[in-house]
C-alpha cells in the first residue's frame, strides 16, 4: 500500500478542524499517509523572521505529493494559507492542492477555491478520492 506524503494547510485558531481531518484520514482503513504539516507545538514556529518560516514551510513541502487546505472563510483572511498556496504553486511542477470545505460550512474561501485543482466536501471518501488521483 502506497503511502502518501501530505501537507495540511490549516488555521490554528481552528485547530479542531485539523485535528478532526487527521484523524478522519488516520481511521480510514487501506489509507496510508506521512503528515507534514506543521504542528502547533512544532519548534519550526521559533525559527525567527517570516522569511525562515516561510522557508521552514517550503522545506515541509518539498516530499508532498499534494496539500490539502481547509477551505474554510477564515482561510481567506491568512496571510500564512495564502503564503502555503503561493508555495505550493512555486514548485517547479507545482504541488496539487486540495480544497477542503469544512463540514457544516456555508462560506468557503474564494481564494483557496481559485488555487485548488480539486475542491472536495467534507467526507472521507471525498478527500482519499482526491489524495490518490492527485499526488
Amino acid at each position: 500500500m502506497r503511502t502518501h506524503n501530505l501537507f495540511i494547510s490549516h488555521s490554528w485558531t481552528y485547530a479542531d478542524q485539523y485535528d478532526r481531518l487527521v484523524n478522519l484520514l488516520s481511521e480510514r482503513s487501506y489509507f496510508s499517509f506521512k503528515n507534514y504539516s506543521v504542528p502547533k507545538d512544532d519548534p519550526i514556529h521559533n525559527v525567527g523572521t517570516d522569511a525562515q518560516l516561510r522557508e521552514a514551510i517550503r522545506r515541509q513541502m518539498v516530499p508532498c505529493g499534494v496539500v490539502l487546505i481547509l477551505a474554510g472563510v477564515y482561510a481567506s483572511y491568512s496571510k500564512w494559507i495564502d503564503i502555503e498556496i503561493k508555495l505550493a504553486e512555486g514548485f517547479q511542477q507545482g504541488k496539487p492542492i486540495i480544497a477542503i470545505e469544512p463540514w457544516g460550512s456555508q462560506r468557503t474561501s474564494a481564494r483557496v477555491k481559485q488555487a485548488a485543482d480539486r475542491i472536495v466536501k467534507w467526507n472521507t471518501e471525498s478527500v482519499v478520492k482526491a489524495i490518490r488521483e492527485l499526488a
